[in-house]
This record gives structure tokens, sequence and C-alpha cells, in this order.
């Protein structure tokens, strides 16, 4: 059961999820501010304040699931919790650009071990048919962050500079490692054996590198050499890393996590859902700088609203989705979030936040809150206990690379309008794709069928190898709930 203890476990997971999703928010809040403290710098290499830490966090994140099943969950959260508040301390006192980036990559390291750990930790004290609601209490701590982020990033530089954004996580960071150390339970390890480290480096290579192509893209162009190089590169280790999962005896991801529906679906619709997502918030910041004429700090408290009511409806989505199913409640996220971006985008030039934005920000803030870690849990719910980690991290995955997708698409589309018309034409756009790529998301999570019966889950035997009992999920005839 649900007990004080688990309570407390789930309290300090969610608080390094919290410590890492805020991070990815409010640095970019303190961009323009850290951009004139290394004015001499030029914008390619000022970016890589941001782009080197979101590369690194897609690179690890699924090595760094499999390392936790392998070797603790307490153990690698605490590690990245820790690696994570050294970092951000180093961040604050960096004397040069070059520093920033690599203690940034550093950070990075840390957010990749925290989140798939973090979300496995709080798996781990929900029982099966509770796991929907363990994922929405996760997922409501990272929309609070989201939620906190732009506001407090914009409060901290007004008040001093972007250092504080880094300092701000120092308290929290402490303790949760000092917490943590104490409450926290390390699961028996079924297999202690070493995984799959070349595979590991591949993946991480490969994804980083589609990351890498889809971040820089706009720069150097899709059709360049050294974009389309990153791609062909990052396909042909994907393919070697396939290649070495079915031989080896301990694969990083094992091939029949790919072989569950449910898991496929939802790493899927969290990539499109991600695009649009992340399209979306910094679609809402352009406009309401470029277009209504809002300060940062004006627009990071105009678009609150949304991100609270994330916080706000993404525990009880987990509960619905425990009880309904979890398509029965993603796909009517992804038709409130669409509705949110179509009233966003019939705003005009003259600002109007009370009589069109809030409402538009809400019905956003409403579907990601029901959408968003619903299509997180929607990926996990068959996976075997001791595979928590490696699952989630691909679902985290999924997400970041759908977030790098989402966001080049957008800056691809806005460009740099020359007039007023110009920019709300492109805002128009940006908006549009932002709504086609949530309903898609929501059109695949139709697939989702029934949730397969205690029992039933993949089991893996001491060589490693997954057999799946009770037959193809896919052989489940389809119901209202799934």
């Amino acid at each position: 059961m649900y007990d004080r203890g688990h309570r407390g476990i789930v309290a300090i997971a969610c608080a390094g999820a919290f410590l890492a999703f805020l991070d990815a928010t409010i640095v970019n809040i303190a961009f323009p501010d850290i951009s004139r403290s290394f004015a001499g710098s030029g914008r390619n290499a000022l970016s890589w304040v941001l782009d080197g830490y979101f590369v690194v966090i897609a690179a690890l994140l699924v090595p760094a699931g499999g390392l936790a099943d392998r070797f603790g969950h307490k153990r690698v959260f605490l590690i990245g919790v820790g690696g994570f508040t050294g970092a951000s301390l180093l961040c604050a006192v960096a004397p040069s650009l070059g520093l920033l980036i690599a203690f940034r990559v550093v950070q990075g390291v840390g957010a990749a071990l925290i989140a798939p750990t973090s979300l496995a930790l709080v798996l781990d004290a929900f029982p099966a048919e509770q796991r929907a609601t363990g994922v929405g209490i996760w997922g409501a701590a990272a929309a609070a962050a989201a939620a906190i982020g732009p506001t407090l990033g914009g409060s901290l530089v007004e008040l001093y500079d972007w250092r504080l954004v880094f300092l701000v996580n120092l308290p929290i960071g402490a303790a949760v490692v000092w917490f943590g150390g104490r409450a926290l339970r390390e699961r028996p390890r079924l297999d202690s054996r070493l995984p799959d480290l070349p595979g590991a480096l591949m993946l991480a290579a490969s994804l980083a590198l589609v990351t890498l192509a889809i971040v820089e893209g706009n720069d150097w162009g899709w059709t360049a050499t050294s974009t389309l190089g990153c791609f062909a590169a990052a396909v042909l280790l994907l393919a070697a890393v396939v290649w070495r999962s079915r031989a080896h005896p301990r694969p990083i991801v094992e091939p029949a996590l790919f072989a569950d529906r449910a898991f496929r679906l939802g790493n899927l619709g969290t990539l499109l859902f991600a695009a649009a997502f992340f399209s979306l918030i910094l679609g809402n910041v352009l406009f309401l700088t470029g277009v209504w004429g809002y300060t940062v700090l004006q627009a990071g408290a105009a678009t609150l609203p949304g991100p609270t009511l994330s916080t706000v409806f993404a525990g009880p989505a987990g509960k619905l989705a425990d009880r309904f199913g979890h398509r029965a409640v993603i796909v009517p996220g992804t038709l409130f979030f669409a509705a949110g971006v179509m009233v966003l985008r019939s705003a005009g030039a003259h600002p109007d936040w009370l009589g069109l934005w809030l409402p538009g920000a809400c019905l956003t803030g409403i579907g990601i809150g029901l959408a968003f870690p619903t299509l997180g849990s929607a990926a996990v719910r068959d996976v075997p206990d001791d595979r928590f980690a490696t699952a989630s991290a691909v679902n985290a995955a999924f997400r970041q690379v759908g977030a790098a997708l989402g966001t080049a698409v957008l800056v691809a589309i806005v460009g740099e309008p020359t007039s007023l018309a110009a920019a709300l034409h492109v805002s128009n756009s940006a908006y549009l794709f932002s709504v086609i790529a949530a309903l898609v998301s929501g059109a695949v999570m139709l697939g989702l069928r029934s949730q397969r019966q205690p029992g039933a889950l993949d089991a893996v035997d001491p060589d490693g190898e997954a057999a799946i009992a009770g037959g193809e999920l896919d052989r489940v005839a389809p119901g209202l709930a799934d």
C-alpha cells in the first residue's frame, strides 16, 4: 500500500525531478542576460549554453537508465543530484563562456541520471494498478517546475543577474541528497552484471548526433553536409546498437521492450506531443515579446496560468488513467491542448491578456496536465519492475528529441520577421504546427488497447531473455479504456 514511508520516497524523487526540469526553463529566460555578460562571443557559441545541456541529456538518458536498473535506482539518483548540484555552483561562478558551457555539460550529465531514476523510484513505490497515479504525481512536479521557472528566472535576473538562476539549485539539491540518503530504499538487484557498455556509448553517440543535427539544422542548413552527416552517422550507430542488442546477454535496451504495443505507441505519442508542447513554450515567449511588446518578466508572468493548471491536473489525470484507461485521458488532453492553441492563434496585434490569452492558456494547461504525464505512464505500464529506469529513460529520450524537433521547427517557421504583419503571419503558422503535432499524438494513442492483466507482464529469465506471457497485447480486444 501507499503508506507514509512511500510518500516520503515519492516526495524526494519528485523534488529531484523538479530540480532537473526547473533548470531547463529557468536558464532559457536568463539567456539574454547571459549573452550580455559575454558580449564578445558569437551567437553560435552562446547558444551552446542551452544546446550543450539538451544534447548531453538526450545522449545519456537511455544509458543512464540501463545502468540504474543494474546498479540501483537510489545510488544513481543520488549521484545524479549531487553532480547536478555541484555543477550548478560551478556554473554560477564560471568566469568565461567556455567554462560555463563545460559546466552546463556536467549539469546535463546529472540531469540525465536524475530523470529516469526519479521516475523509477516513484514507480517502485506504487503497485502495478496505481502506476499512472504515480506518474501523474511525478508529472505534476515537472509541470510545477515549468510553471515556476520563467517567472522565477525573470525575477532573479531582475534582482541581480543570471548567476542566481544557478545558485537557486543549491539548497534544493543539498536537501534532496541529505534526505534521500536516509529515506530512499534500494531495491534488490536481480542482476548485477555489467550491461553492454560499448552499446551504451554507441547509443549515446547516436542520440547526441540526431539531437545536434536537429538543434543546429537551422544554422547549418537542413541539406548541409554537416547536418546530413550527423543524421546518417546516427542511423548507422543506432543500427549497430540494434544488432548488438539482439546478441548481447545484457543489452542496454532489451528488444522485447519495443515488442510491446503500449511502449511503442506511448513513446511515439510522447515525441509528437513534446514537439507540440515545446514549440508552444518558445512560440508564446516570442509572440508576447515580439508582437505584444512584453518584457521578459511580463512574458514569464503572462504564461504562468497554463503551467499552473498543468500542475493541478497532472495528479488527478493519473488516477483517472488508472480507473478509466490511459487513452480515455490522453485523447481529451490533446483536444484541450489543440483548442487552447487555436484560441492563442486568434490573437491580434493588440494585447488582450484577460479576454483572449488567459482562456487559451488555461485550455492548453489543462491539456498538458492530462496528456503529457499520462503518455509517459502509458509507455511504461506493462514494463517489468526491474526495467523501470530503462523504460523511463527511453520515454524521456523520445520526449527530449521531440522537444528539440519542436523547437527547431518553430525557429525555422518564425525566422526573422521584418514587420509586425510578418510576425503575426509566422506566429499563426507556428501555432498551427503545434496544433497538428498534438492532434497526431492523440490519433496515435487511439491505437492503444486494453491493459494486460496482472501476471501477463514480461518476465526476464536469468539469461536476460524476455518472454511475453499470456499472448501478444495486440490480440486483446480494444475497449473504451485501454
